[in-house]
């Protein structure tokens, strides 16, 4: 199942596509752009949901929900965040259709049922949201007011790839109104902090925190934080963002509240969102050309059981010892399968439990009743051990914690080798070209050219990095002065 994959290094994006429709993640639908996302890959999305969501509850947030339609004057309030989505919009005219006068079986649009104002499918929900958030807040009591929602977005892209880049997505969008600039900007640092602790350590993803530049920011925004993370073909994927909106959505919706001291002011605004695109992240940091690699906090299933027999009777009694390692380890809080199908031989099964990224794979063989023994093999170094049957219960935890903390460790070495510093546009050519990764350079701090360089070379800054060292040096492109380095790539 899983061999006959694409190698990485022959082509990665046929790889990639290949991979998420075997691995049975996701598959494209009859509508253009969109895709459907199989009940395995569902699965994984159903466990970031949970944890991130369980962080959202953490920090004093609430869900709620707001319509899938923008009325276009409300979309057209907030002119750059108009601006920025307008290409993409989808767009709601008319609301029915009517039978062909001509052939009975064809529907055309109704013209006599054109809408009085048209509707945007949403692209974000800012505009729905603070047109809402006008009549929730009155005084400094309402604040801060600090709301998600897990929705779907339509933005209709014209080129698209399975989970990194769809027509549809899901996602989630916080959206947060604060008293004073301070107390947003807080905001925007803890949710980007929130994104970058999730990557690391339940999707065992390495990221790198920090600013976007004026020409990436999200259109309407201030300031944008992001973390951005490595592929392995060296290209950079934006994994998550948070946005300092200012008061530009409260201007916009005329948002007001009364201070402490009876004065009228305008909020000060956030919003933050993850999407699918993290599907993406986690197939092209750890996977390997056997298929999906899964980091255990996110595999649905965590450990299979695989019996080896001949006939009805040797199969009882695999099955007796099988049972009980499974009470024992979901006892432990294992997800643990166990796969009797007569269906499939053996072989059939481990090719396509390696293709699906299950982190830990048990065979039981009639040797190993007699034995006492199991054997173990680990999908992310695919070595292979004998253990007691009696230490399956204590062994796969610490396996499974090992697994998690092996694979964002190869993750890191990888991300931290391909990050090189350089100093001259030669020299930034030739490593985007033979190496990838991210290139540390100074930047004149000019949108000019930074848009030559990308014009010039595809590379974009990803970001201003928090932790980046404040050094005068020469930009590497106009020889302009510059204060500090930022890390370009060409990027997702």
């Amino acid at each position: 199942m899983g061999k006959n994959l694409t190698k990485r290094s022959e082509d990665y994006s046929k790889w990639y596509n290949e991979l998420v429709v075997k691995a049975d993640l996701a598959e494209n639908s009859a509508v253009r752009g969109c895709m459907v996302i199989k009940p395995y890959g569902y699965a994984i999305w159903e466990k970031m949901q949970a944890e991130l969501d369980r962080k959202f509850k953490e920090t004093g947030h609430q869900n709620a929900y707001f319509p899938l339609f923008v009325p276009k004057s409300l979309f057209e309030a907030e002119e750059k965040n108009a601006e920025g989505f307008a290409k993409e919009c989808a767009v709601v005219t008319h609301y029915r259709l009517k039978t062909d006068p001509e052939d009975a079986g064809k529907l055309i649009v109704d013209p006599n049922a054109k809408l009085e104002e048209e509707l945007i499918v949403r692209p974000t929900s800012e505009a729905i949201i603070w047109n809402t958030y006008k009549g929730w807040i009155q005084s400094y009591r309402d604040l801060p007011l600090l709301i998600n929602q897990w929705a779907n977005v339509v933005r209709w892209e014209m080129r698209t790839r399975l989970f990194l880049r769809t027509a549809e997505f899901l996602w989630q969008e916080g959206h947060t109104a604060h008293a004073t600039r301070q107390e947003a900007i807080d905001e925007t640092e803890q949710m980007n902090n929130i994104y970058a602790d999730f990557a690391e350590n339940f999707m065992a993803i390495p990221v790198i925190r920090g600013r976007k530049t004026e020409s990436e920011r999200f259109a309407g925004a201030v300031d944008t934080y992001c973390i951005e993370a490595l592929m392995q073909d060296g290209k950079a994927l934006q994994a998550g963002t948070s946005h300092f909106l200012g008061q530009n959505f409260a201007k916009a919706f005329d948002v007001k509240f009364t201070t402490k001291e009876g004065k009228q002011e305008h909020v000060w605004a956030t919003s933050w969102g993850v999407s699918t695109r993290l599907m993406g992240a986690l197939i092209m940091t750890h996977s390997d050309d056997n298929g999906l690699v899964l980091p255990p906090n996110l595999a649905p299933i965590q450990v299979v059981i695989v019996p080896i027999y001949k006939g009805e009777e040797q199969l009882s009694q695999i099955s007796e010892v099988a049972n009980e390692m499974v009470k024992a380890l979901r006892a432990k809080g294992v997800s643990v399968k166990y796969d009797d199908r007569d269906t499939y031989r053996p072989g059939a099964k481990f090719a396509q439990y390696e293709l699906q990224g299950v982190p830990v794979r048990i065979a039981i063989g009639p040797k190993d009743l007699e034995k006492g023994t199991v054997e173990l093999a680990r999908r992310d170094t695919l070595s292979k051990e004998f253990v007691s049957q009696n230490e399956i219960e204590q062994k796969v935890p610490s396996v499974l914690e090992d697994i998690q903390r092996n694979l964002h460790q190869r993750a890191t070495t990888y991300r931290d080798e391909h990050i090189t510093e350089v100093n001259s546009y030669e020299e930034f050519k030739e490593v985007l070209e033979v190496k990838g990764g991210f290139l540390s350079a100074h930047w004149d701090g000019s949108i000019e050219t930074e848009q030559k360089i990308k014009e010039e070379t595809k590379a974009t800054i990803r970001c201003i990095p928090f932790d980046a060292v404040q050094e005068s040096g020469i930009c590497f492109y106009s020889g302009k002065p510059s204060n500090q380095r930022v890390l370009f790539a060409k990027a997702y």
